[in-house]
């Protein structure tokens, strides 16, 4: 006998309901600040969600309030958003459930904030560090000159040092970049994420041969950028570190600029290193000196760095006589700084200062004409650049 159409109907619409009927709960057991069975979704349901459901149960509470704690570990809000099933509960799992005070939950919802955003952090620090690494390695294999040729070292008058290896030239690369964008940092007043930037490129300035930075001043600017971290971090747990940093800037000056920068004076015709510096070191000094209970230094440090400050303090006159002649003014300040104020010669280190501009332009468009045709020829069975200066030698004898 064949089965009625109703009866096919009521058959047909059955087997739809069952198949779109979503899955069967699994139940758990909640005790503690509120007690029942709970069921949930294992494979759907997050912790986030098991922790606003008890909070909504134990009185439409702030779910930050709520803590979960779960075979012995505490169950924390995964921002990958990891199943309950993942995080190892199971059918008729117990889950210990904990209720803070008002104020206590808006602490710990702080607290992981706060981690959240050290997390971060550290994953920034670890992204910036690959990104210089990755920048200062680029072409080191000798597959094609160096593009990034204007990054180089200068001594106090103004020649290029020349590095004694690729891994020199690498390391040097990874701690001015990495200097820098401690620099840009400092500028926001972003103090406890420029010192970690700070210690990177430390770190990279290690690397270099010490032979060859001890006649820049790159490294003693790096010292006083991190103490000027920790004066503006109030952290007064540093000081100690913070003499031990400054010290290694004075020493790092005199071998850069000479004693009572008498060096820079003789490669500079006579005139002064940026004075800038120094009040900056001496006022550090003084800080850290009176912070330890020397006075006596404190004072010494303090009013030495008030005279030089007072000895940057450059008449608006003269600055108006170089800005008329048309030079920047902030170039003008600097070489008025300088010599001392002089006219005459502050113009002579400008026009000095533009000819050297000029000429490193120079320099740059050759090197970059030296790239483009490089890169002409292609690379070698070894996956070297062509040596430009052979294939030049071969072209000249026919």
């Amino acid at each position: 006998q064949n089965p009625s159409p109703r009866s096919t109907t009521r058959s047909m619409a059955s087997g739809e309901a069952s198949a779109s009927a979503p899955p069967p709960a699994d139940r758990i057991r909640v005790v503690g600040a509120w007690a029942g069975p709970l069921e949930v979704e294992l494979g759907a349901w997050t912790v986030p969600m098991l922790r606003a459901e008890v909070a909504r149960r134990a009185g439409d509470v702030e779910p930050d309030r709520v803590g979960l704690i779960f075979g012995g570990r505490v169950l924390k809000d995964d921002p990958a958003g990891v199943s309950l099933q993942q995080a190892g509960l199971k059918g008729n799992a117990k889950v210990l459930s904990t209720l803070a005070s008002p104020d206590r939950g808006k602490a710990l919802a702080a607290e992981a904030a706060a981690a959240a955003a050290e997390e971060e952090h550290s994953n920034k620090l670890v992204r910036l560090w690959d990104a210089a690494q990755a920048l200062s390695q680029r072409h080191s294999d000798g597959s094609l000159l160096d593009e990034n040729f204007n990054i180089a070292l200068e001594d106090q008058s103004g020649q290029k040092v020349m590095f004694g290896s690729a891994d020199d030239m690498k390391a040097l690369k990874m701690a001015l970049m990495l200097h820098q964008k401690a620099k840009v940092l400092i500028k926001k007043n972003m103090y406890k994420e420029a010192l970690d930037v700070l210690m990177m490129s430390e770190e990279a300035f290690a690397l270099c041969d010490n032979k060859l930075i001890e006649r820049v001043d790159n490294v003693p600017m790096l010292q006083l950028d991190i103490v000027w971290c920790y004066f503006m971090l109030r952290d007064v747990s540093r000081l100690e570190v913070a003499g031990a940093r400054l010290n290694k800037a004075r020493v790092g000056f005199e071998l850069s600029h000479g004693k009572d920068s008498t060096r820079f004076r003789l490669l500079q015709a006579a005139r002064h290193a940026d004075l800038a510096l120094y009040v900056r070191l001496e006022l550090l000094e003084g800080v850290v000196a009176y912070y330890n209970g020397n006075t006596e230094k404190a004072r010494g440090s303090l009013s030495s760095a008030q005279s030089k400050y007072m000895q940057l303090q450059v008449p608006d006159e003269a600055i108006a006589m170089l800005t008329d002649m048309g030079y920047d003014a902030r170039a003008s300040k600097r070489a008025l700084k300088m010599t001392g104020y002089d006219i005459q010669s502050s113009v002579d280190l400008l026009c000095e200062e533009r000819e050297k501009k000029i000429r490193r332009r120079e320099q740059d468009i050759e090197t970059q004409r030296e790239i483009m045709e490089q890169r002409r020829y292609g690379k070698t069975p070894m996956n070297k650049a062509v040596d430009m200066q052979k294939l030049k030698g071969l072209t000249t004898i026919g």
